[in-house]
């Protein structure tokens, strides 16, 4: 008979390894398709490329000004300058250091309060087309300067003057010229981020003052310049959860090198050799052989006869037969039988998230059925656990359940109630709980006979 209890304690191993060996086989696929998809995200895009921008602020002409004219009164600059400048924009970048944006601005030229020049009002339309440049990213400093960042931006303008004040009145005037300035930020929050704009415009071909009193010939050409000083907001649009100016962007080499780095690190989890017969798990038939036991290359222990005990398994009990009486012989096997049992080699497992166990534990239940009923007096403590994924009160509750379903199994086939007793463990934090081979193990529940 103990030999016999030895022959199910073999299938049992055999029965759990061959589930094993599919899980691995999907977890194998599972990784394939996991590849695809983070090859596929090294061809997407990694930050915000868009973004709107609204600022205002001062505008000054700075030339050209009929006598008489001026721009502001120099005794005012720290007096507390009006705003006379709303502008709209938006802004596309082609990759983290180089975009283009455009703009529209207004702008209401006239003269200070209490200003020494004479009294004049100048409407300043215009749209501008600029290339920028991300600088923070250009040089390389971005992880130095934190929320900050700064801006360059340079390109073409076209303006409309329309005076609204002295005699050119109702008169127009279309300019067009260069324009370019700097835009140092600070992010707020994570789409969000405030700028000042120091912005110089030229007009190539300006013939009214900024005054508005005075038109040239279009012979002569005044070349007109206008400076502005403004604040503004910028919002990025896209899915991504930080500004495009501040995104974490990895070289797409990296990407790749990062993902490879994985893949060698899921083939080195395959690499384990969980039961020690020198065959590795992604392998191995049978990943929980009887530790000194021959295996083949696929990790299943030798069986020439195929009586379904491992032939120097069988070898060693005939010997002890042969060699020893069989009262010695049978309080050794009796022994050995109650230490597997009580180590943990007998368990039934489970898989995630549920309470009852999984077909390999068939052999497990029933070794410990036949072991309670050749043996009336014993009873047999029955402890589920659960690994820690998931809430620990919920999978305090499980780790009982699974100990109370494995029970129910052994009263219907026959075992008294009496003779079970119910323990939950709850959470095994004995493995890692990041790797899902490792959570396997885990999940089950182990008998210990009384």
């Amino acid at each position: 008979m103990k030999k016999y209890l030895l022959l199910l304690i073999t299938l049992f191993c055999v029965s759990l390894s061959s589930n094993a060996q599919k899980d691995s086989k999907k977890n194998k696929k599972d990784l394939e398709l996991i590849s695809v998809e983070q090859d596929k995200e090294l061809e997407g895009e990694y930050f915000n490329r868009w973004s709107i921008e609204a600022d205002f602020g001062q505008a000054k002409g700075s030339k050209p000004y009929t006598d008489g004219y001026y721009a502001n009164n120099p005794k005012k600059v720290f007096g507390g300058m009006p705003i006379n400048h709303v502008g709209i924009g938006a802004r596309y970048m082609f990759s983290p250091k180089f975009g283009i944006k455009s703009n529209f601005n207004w702008d209401n030229l006239q003269e200070q309060n209490g200003s020494e020049s004479l009294p004049f009002q100048m409407e300043h339309l215009q749209f501008s087309a600029e290339g920028v440049i991300n600088m923070t990213r250009l040089f390389d400093i971005q992880n130095q300067v934190g929320r900050f960042g700064l801006l360059f931006h340079f390109g073409f303008q076209v303006s409309r003057m329309s005076p609204k004040m002295g005699p050119l009145v109702g008169k127009h005037e279309w300019n067009g010229g260069a324009v370019g300035g700097l835009s140092p930020q600070f992010r707020i929050y994570k789409n969000i981020s405030i700028f000042a704009d120091f912005s110089v415009n030229s007009n190539l071909r300006q013939h009214f003052t900024w005054d508005g009193q005075t038109y040239s010939e279009s012979a002569n050409n005044l070349t007109g310049s206008l400076s502005r000083v403004t604040l503004g907001v910028s919002v990025a649009l896209g899915k991504g959860k930080i500004h495009g100016d501040w995104a974490i962007i990895q070289d797409k080499n990296d990407k790749r090198l990062d993902s490879l780095n994985n893949r060698i690190g899921e083939i080195e989890e395959l690499m384990n050799d969980s039961d020690k017969d020198g065959v590795p798990d992604y392998l191995d038939v049978e990943q929980n052989s009887i530790a000194g036991v021959a295996v083949d290359t696929k990790g299943r222990m030798v069986d020439k006869n195929n009586n379904g005990v491992p032939d120097e398994l069988e070898k060693y009990v005939n010997n002890s037969i042969t060699n020893n009486n069989n009262t010695a012989t049978a309080a050794a096997s009796e022994n050995a039988i109650l230490q597997l049992i009580n180590e943990g080699y007998i368990a039934a497992y489970f898989d995630t998230n549920k309470s009852q166990p999984n077909s390999a534990s068939t052999s497990s239940i029933g070794f410990i059925l036949n072991y309670l009923k050749n043996n009336p007096s014993k009873t047999v403590d029955i402890t589920g656990y659960a690994d820690e994924i998931g809430n620990t009160e919920y999978n305090n509750k499980l780790a009982s359940d699974r100990a109370q379903n494995v029970k129910a199994i052994l009263v219907k086939a026959g075992i008294s109630e009496s003779r079970l007793n119910i323990l939950s463990n709850g959470e095994d934090d004995s493995v890692d709980k990041k790797s899902e081979y490792a959570r396997r193990l885990v999940r089950k529940t182990v008998f210990k006979i009384k």
